[in-house]
Parts: C-alpha cells; sequence; structure tokens
C-alpha cells in the first residue's frame, strides 16, 4: 500500500520502534547500522518507520516539552531564553487560590520570577505576562518542534524523511 504523504510524526525511543516492528504495527524504511541481539536472533534496529494505521491527533497531551514548546522556551515574565534544565512552571492563579494545572493557566518561567511571584496572583506580584497560556493545536506543537530542532540532535538517516529540514530551490 503506497502512502499518501511522508512526514514526521514524532520520535520515539529505538526500543518502542523495535517493539512496533515485531508487533506488525509498524513498517520499517530505514534501519540503524546497528543490530540488538536476543538469546538465538539479531534484529535490525529501525531508525525511520511508517505507521500501518494513523489515528489523527485531537489534542496535545500537557506535559513539560509541550509547555517548554509553546512558550517558546522563555520565561514568560521577563523573556529570558533558557535550557529545559534552568526552566520551571508557574500557576498564573497559584494552586493555594483554587488555580488548576492546565493548559490555560501554567506558564515557563525561570526560577527567580518564580520564588518572587510566589502564591501571589499576578496584581500581587506586579509581574505581566508577555503571552497568555493558550492549548496549542497540534499542528502548532509541531510548529514549535520543528523550530526548535537542530541537526545536532537528528541522526542522518532521518534527514531525507524531514521536508521542513530540506534545502529550499531557488
Amino acid at each position: 500500500m503506497q502512502p499518501l504523504s511522508w512526514g514526521p510524526l514524532s520520535v520515539w525511543p529505538w526500543q518502542d520502534a523495535l517493539v512496533a516492528v515485531l508487533q506488525d504495527r509498524v513498517s520499517p524504511v530505514i534501519n540503524y547500522e546497528t543490530e540488538v541481539r536476543s538469546a538465538n536472533q539479531s534484529f535490525p534496529i529501525p531508525s525511520v518507520v511508517a505507521l500501518k494505521r494513523y489515528h489523527k491527533r485531537k489534542h496535545v497531551a500537557f506535559t513539560r516539552y509541550h509547555v517548554f514548546l509553546r512558550d517558546g522556551f522563555r520565561c514568560q515574565y521577563c523573556g529570558d531564553s533558557l535550557t529545559a534544565k534552568e526552566l520551571t512552571f508557574d500557576h498564573v492563579i497559584p494552586r493555594c487560590r483554587g488555580g488548576t494545572t492546565v493548559w490555560h493557566n501554567v506558564v515557563t518561567c525561570c526560577q527567580r520570577d518564580n520564588l518572587f511571584k510566589g502564591s501571589k496572583s499576578l496584581s500581587e506580584s506586579g509581574l505581566r505576562l508577555l503571552r497568555s497560556p493558550y492549548e496549542p493545536s497540534p499542528h502548532q506543537i509541531d510548529e514549535f518542534a520543528k523550530r526548535h530542532a537542530t541537526r545536532d540532535y537528528l541522526h542522518k538517516t532521518w534527514l531525507d524523511f524531514l521536508y521542513w529540514d530540506a534545502d529550499l530551490e531557488a
């Protein structure tokens, strides 16, 4: 069966990709040069796989990484650009005041501003949001991820499948 289109959907650990191949949920497109061995068999490690069935995502999972992507790895109070290790979350409406851990109430924050704000409201702290928090669409998250990916993190076998990484012809 010929696919309708090619495009990256997600990145899986090699173990998950291999299990999916063995369960016949995906077809290997390209394998890494190394193999993994069991007691009596050797398996190539898939680098790029094609799904046999695709279920369109309706919502983006609420994860730390997705919040970092939505907020561009920037503190939403001071605008500093930080690494994932340097970032924290802030509840715009503090949990002690009834705020919940949902897309519309959580922003990426530097440690300094998070400690300064503490359990205060925005007006009490004097801080202002650079951008109001929102729930991104699957398409938006994909676009944010493309902006933050660098060639250093990509295996050479992936490059042919990432249309957004290709040079455009003049």
